[in-house]
């Protein structure tokens, strides 16, 4: 397997790793009017390839002899349920994600809804295994939380103004989406992503540990089967529009299917570095609070593209973006805080 040996590799490819993290839902917006539920069946298959791809080359290669199956076959059975299974919980929370970012945005999506993982999360380990100084977690949960009730304030000014528009331009036109939706669908996906770190940890941790390339296959496959479960759901149970059915998905264009395949692709080598790194030797290690700042960001990157690449909230005015400015400020600020709380 193909690991990084020094301290510079580990950190350029967790620095690789965030920027996919932040950049992978920029797909969906490259993907223009496309309902998400289609999208994200690109979105698995992409997963799917890039899974198999980066275990059986980079976790094939290498001069220590220990290939991607030696990995799976000395794992336990349980193991490999505990991955499968944080694949499909992962899933499920993913695709509430994209569903709050087809009524809403990326800058309000990302942060609201991983704000309220990490938070959870973070004070969950608290219980276990506190850190040298608790004080700076609390502080850093309180602002990430902070910063979800100003994401909340900027997707209700910028649904506020949307609405105002729509009345001045035709009595006919169709009503916007109200604020709430998009904040539920975000907050169920945040929580239900709280429920992948457990098994991940179990599956990587005991006697014989999955490691990061066999983690990863595992989890895509978890996540590519059940994409055709959760994808019927949605499509016949629409969260925005008409119902859907399979035929949508084939009846598109081949140059409209690019977008998703390379979400999917650029969400799993991001997580496979974060995977990986964490397997590296002692002397390749970053430290616990630059790998976990590093691991946080994606969120506060994929705010700022939604912000300057993509302006989402530009019918909010300046209040509106100045309030999701301010919370991925303090998003990043309770990222920092909670980084430093392992230092």
């Amino acid at each position: 397997m193909i690991l990084p040996q020094t301290y510079l590799g580990t950190l350029i490819l967790m620095t690789f790793g965030l920027l996919c993290a932040g950049l992978w839902a920029s797909t969906y917006k490259l993907a223009g009017k496309l309902r998400f539920e289609v999208y994200y069946i690109d979105f698995a298959v992409g997963l799917g390839f890039a899974a198999v791809f980066f275990a059986f080359t980079f976790g094939n290669l290498g001069f220590d002899g220990f290939s991607i199956l030696d990995d799976l076959l000395q794992a336990h059975k349980r193991q490999w349920v505990e991955a499968l299974g944080a694949g499909m919980i992962f899933n499920l929370a993913n695709m509430f994600l994209l569903a709050a970012m087809s009524v809403s945005s990326m800058a309000v999506a990302f942060p609201v809804s991983l704000g309220l993982t990490f938070v959870i999360g973070l004070l969950l380990g608290q219980i276990g295994q506190p850190p040298s100084s608790a004080v700076f977690v609390y502080l850093g949960c309180a602002l990430i939380l902070c910063a979800v009730l100003m994401d909340a304030m900027a997707h209700r000014t910028a649904v506020a103004a949307s609405r105002a528009a729509s009345v001045q331009q035709s009595k006919s036109a169709r009503r916007s989406t109200g604020p709430v939706k998009a904040l539920l669908l975000a907050g169920v996906g945040g929580l239900l992503m709280v429920g992948i770190y457990p098994l991940l940890k179990m599956a990587s941790t005991g006697d014989a540990p999955l490691g990061g390339y066999s983690l990863m296959l595992l989890m895509a496959a978890g996540a590519f089967l059940s994409t055709f479960v959760f994808s019927l759901f949605f499509m016949n149970l629409p969260i925005e529009g008409e119902p859907l059915d399979v035929g949508d998905y084939f009846r598109m264009r081949l140059n409209r299917h690019w977008p998703g395949i390379l979400g999917g692709i650029l969400w799993c080598a991001g997580t496979l570095a974060v995977f990986v790194s964490a397997n590296t030797e002692h002397e390749a290690q970053l430290g616990r609070s630059l790998y976990l700042g590093l691991s946080l960001g994606g969120p506060v990157i994929a705010g700022i593209c939604g912000l300057l690449i993509w302006k989402e909230l530009a019918p909010g005015g300046g209040r509106a973006r100045l309030a999701a400015s301010v919370s991925l400020l303090l998003f990043a600020a309770g990222v920092l805080l909670v980084s430093l709380a392992h230092a």
